[in-house]
C-alpha cells in the first residue's frame, strides 16, 4: 500500500513578523486600513521601496508576473520608505503609485517606522511572511523573483497541507482613472514642424501636441504595456521616457521598461526597434556589439552628441552610446558602481543618470541620485558642476561648490552656454552658468518638473505631476528662495572602533547552487565616505565576508557595499541550467562608538540566523 501522506515541511528559520505601521496610511485598498492579522492565511511579500530608486522600479516589474500567477494566495504589500524629503509627502506617494502602475496595496511610512522594525538597510528589500505570520526570507536588491516564486510554491504546499492557507481575492482596490490628456509625462522635444512630442509615460504612448502645447494632434502606441513594432495603432511601449531628434524624419525614443531604443517615423507614425532585446542587462552580459543583440537597462534619456546617440542608462548607472551608422551600441562611461566620481569615462561613477542635453562641446547630464549636474567633454572625461554625493541634497543657490539640487531629472542647454535644470523634487527650474560658476532659481511652484524645451525666448516645462506642459518666459532675474539643505535621514548603525566583520548573507534558492563553472560567482566591493573612514578592507574581492578596519579618529561616515552572486539550477543532467544574478548596493551610515557592534550583516538573500527583524 502506498504512503499518500504529505511530505514533511522543509525546516526553515522563522521569526514573528512585526506589525505594518505607517503614518501616511494605506493606498490602493479603497480606504480600508490593514494589520497583519487581517492578512493571516495568505503569503505576504513586503516590498520596501522608494519611488526615486531605479532598482525599486525594477522590482515592481519583476513582481508583476508573480502577483498575477499567485493572486489567490499571495498578497504583495508595498511599504514606501522615503529617501528624499519630497518622497515623504503623502501626495507624492499617491502620485508615484499611479505613475508606476502599482497594482497592490501600499503603506505610506514617511517616518520609516516599519523599515526600522524590520531592520531594513537598503532599497529595495523584499520580506516574505508565511500564512502564520512569520518572516521566512529576506532579499535585498533585484533579481530575486524566481527564488521568491520557488519559496511561494513551497509555502503553498506546506500550508495547504496544514490547513493554514487561505485562498481568495486580495485587498487591492484599483483607483479611478483620471481623464487628462497626458498622465505623468516624462520628456518632451520640439519637432521640426514646431509641434511638441511628449512621452506620455504612464499611458505607454507618445503624444504629438500642437504648437500651443495642449491640443492633441495624434497618439502613437496602443496604450497597453507591451513591446511590439508596427504602425501608430499597433506599436506598443512600456513607460517610455527620453526623446531626441535623430534626423528630419525620425525620433529616437528611450523605451525605459522595455530596456530598448525605438525609432519613430514622423511621417508615417511607424515604430521600429533600434537597440535592445527587451531583456534587462545584468553583470556579465555583453557591453557592446550589434545594437539589436545587446541587453540594455532602463534607458531614461537620449541625446545626440558627437554623431552618436548617448543614452542615460539609469538602471546600471552608466552612459552608453548608439552608433546609427554602424548599428552598434556600447558603454561610453561609468563602471556600474553607484556614486559620484569624476575622471576618464571608464573610471567615472554615476547614480541613475536621468537627463541629457548636448551643447557644441559638452554633454550635460542630470545625475539624479547624487542630486548633481555633471558633464562629459569631447575627450570623454566626466566632470561635476554641482553636487557632492548620494546623501546631500536641498535647494540652495549661489556658488556651485555649495549649491544643492534635489533629485533632478532633466537638463536643457541654453543659447548663452548655461543650462536649465529640471530640479524635480524641489518643484523648481534652476540655472547653472559655467561662466560665473553660479546656480540660480528660474521658477518655483512647478510640480515634479522632469524636462524642459527651449522655444524662442520661452521655456516649456514638463510638469509631470500636473500632467501638462507649462510655458514660462525665461526671466531676466532669478527668483529668490530660502536655502534648504538636507541629508538622507536614516538611523546610523553604532559600530565599535577598530575591526568590523562585514558579512553579506546569501543563500542560493531551493534547487540552485552558486555558479562556479567559470570561476567565482560572487563579488563584494566596499568603499566609504569619507574615504579615510576605512583603514583596511576597501576594494573588490570575491569573498562575501570581509574584516574592515575603521579609523577610530572619525566619529561617523557611510560604508558603501556592493554585492553580487550568481546561482544556477542544481541538476547535473541539465546541460544548460537556468541562471540568475542577485545584486544590491547598500549605503550604511555608521557611528563609531564604544560598545557598538563588531559585526555588520547585510542580507542579500535568505535569513541571517544571528539577526532577527
Amino acid at each position: 500500500m502506498s504512503d499518500t501522506s504529505p511530505a514533511p515541511a522543509p525546516r526553515r528559520t522563522r521569526v514573528r513578523a512585526p506589525e505594518l505601521i505607517g503614518k501616511g496610511g494605506w493606498l490602493n485598498t479603497g480606504g480600508k486600513q490593514y494589520t497583519l492579522a487581517d492578512l493571516r492565511g495568505r503569503i505576504v511579500i513586503v516590498d520596501f521601496w522608494t519611488f526615486c530608486c531605479i532598482n525599486c522600479l525594477h522590482v515592481l516589474d519583476e513582481l508583476r508576473e508573480l502577483e498575477e500567477k499567485h493572486r489567490d494566495t499571495v498578497v504583495v504589500i508595498g511599504v514606501h520608505s522615503p529617501k528624499f524629503v519630497h518622497e515623504a509627502e503623502h501626495q507624492a506617494v499617491v502620485d508615484a503609485v499611479e505613475r508606476y502602475n502599482v497594482e497592490h496595496p501600499v503603506l505610506d511610512d514617511p517616518e520609516l517606522a516599519t523599515w526600522k522594525q524590520y531592520a531594513v538597510r537598503a532599497w529595495p528589500t523584499l520580506v516574505v511572511i508565511d500564512p502564520e505570520g512569520y518572516v521566512v526570507a529576506q532579499h535585498a536588491g533585484e533579481g530575486h523573483a524566481h527564488a521568491i516564486e520557488r519559496l511561494v510554491e513551497e509555502l503553498e504546499a506546506e500550508h495547504e497541507a496544514k490547513g493554514t492557507l487561505r485562498r481568495g481575492d486580495g485587498p487591492y482596490v484599483a483607483p479611478e482613472p483620471e481623464p487628462t490628456a497626458l498622465r505623468f509625462p516624462g520628456k518632451a522635444l520640439m519637432l521640426p514642424s514646431g509641434n511638441f512630442l511628449v512621452s506620455d509615460t504612464t499611458r505607454h504612448q507618445l503624444v504629438e501636441l500642437a504648437e500651443d502645447g495642449e491640443s492633441v494632434v495624434r497618439r502613437i502606441g496602443s496604450g497597453a504595456r507591451g513591446f511590439a513594432d508596427g504602425d501608430a495603432e499597433e506599436a506598443s511601449f512600456n513607460e517610455p521616457q527620453g526623446l531626441a531628434v535623430l534626423d528630419d524624419s525620425s525620433v529616437v525614443v528611450a523605451d525605459t521598461v522595455n530596456h530598448a531604443l525605438r525609432r519613430l517615423d514622423l511621417e508615417t507614425g511607424a515604430v521600429t526597434t533600434l537597440a535592445g532585446t527587451g531583456r534587462q542587462w545584468w553583470q556579465g552580459s555583453p557591453t557592446d556589439g550589434p545594437a539589436r543583440e545587446i541587453d540594455l537597462s532602463s534607458p531614461w534619456d537620449v541625446a545626440v552628441f558627437g554623431g552618436k546617440v548617448w543614452i542615460a542608462m539609469a538602471g546600471v548607472h552608466q552612459l552608453w552610446a548608439y552608433d546609427p551608422e554602424a548599428g552598434t551600441v556600447g558603454v561610453a562611461a561609468g563602471t556600474t558602481n553607484e556614486g559620484l566620481v569624476d575622471g576618464p569615462g571608464g573610471e567615472a561613477w554615476f547614480a541613475q543618470p536621468s537627463g541629457l542635453a548636448a551643447s557644441a562641446d559638452r554633454l550635460w547630464l542630470a545625475d539624479s541620485e547624487t542630486s548633481a549636474l555633471r558633464w562629459v567633454d569631447l575627450d570623454g572625461h566626466v566632470h561635476t558642476a554641482v553636487g557632492t554625493g548620494l546623501f546631500d541634497f536641498g535647494h540652495r543657490d549661489g556658488a556651485a561648490e555649495q549649491a544643492l539640487f534635489q533629485h533632478p531629472l532633466g537638463v536643457t542647454a541654453l543659447p548663452d552656454g548655461s543650462v536649465a535644470v529640471a530640479d524635480t523634487y524641489n518643484h523648481a527650474l534652476r540655472r547653472y552658468d559655467p561662466a560665473t560658476g553660479e546656480v540660480t532659481t528660474l521658477a518655483t511652484d512647478l510640480r515634479e518638473p522632469s524636462d524642459a524645451v527651449l522655444v524662442g525666448g520661452d521655456i516649456v516645462v514638463v510638469e509631470s505631476a500636473r500632467h501638462r506642459l507649462t510655458r514660462l518666459r525665461l526671466p531676466e532675474e532669478a527668483v529668490r528662495v530660502e536655502s534648504v539643505a538636507h541629508r538622507t535621514q536614516r538611523a546610523a548603525t553604532e559600530v565599535a572602533p577598530g575591526s568590523l566583520r562585514l558579512d553579506v548573507i546569501f543563500q542560493a534558492p531551493a534547487g540552485q547552487k552558486l555558479d562556479t563553472r567559470y570561476g567565482p560567482s560572487t563579488r563584494l566591493l566596499v568603499s566609504s565616505t569619507p574615504p579615510e573612514l576605512l583603514l583596511k578592507g576597501e576594494g573588490a574581492d570575491t569573498d562575501l565576508s570581509r574584516t574592515l578596519e575603521l579609523d577610530p579618529a572619525l566619529t561617523e561616515g557611510v560604508l558603501h557595499v556592493s554585492a553580487m552572486a550568481a546561482s544556477c539550477d542544481d541538476d547535473p543532467a541539465n546541460e544548460y541550467p537556468a541562471c540568475h544574478v542577485h545584486q544590491q548596493d547598500w549605503g550604511v551610515p555608521v557611528r563609531i562608538t564604544e560598545g557598538g557592534v563588531i559585526r555588520l550583516p547585510l542580507v542579500l538573500a535568505g535569513m541571517d540566523d544571528a539577526q532577527t527583524p
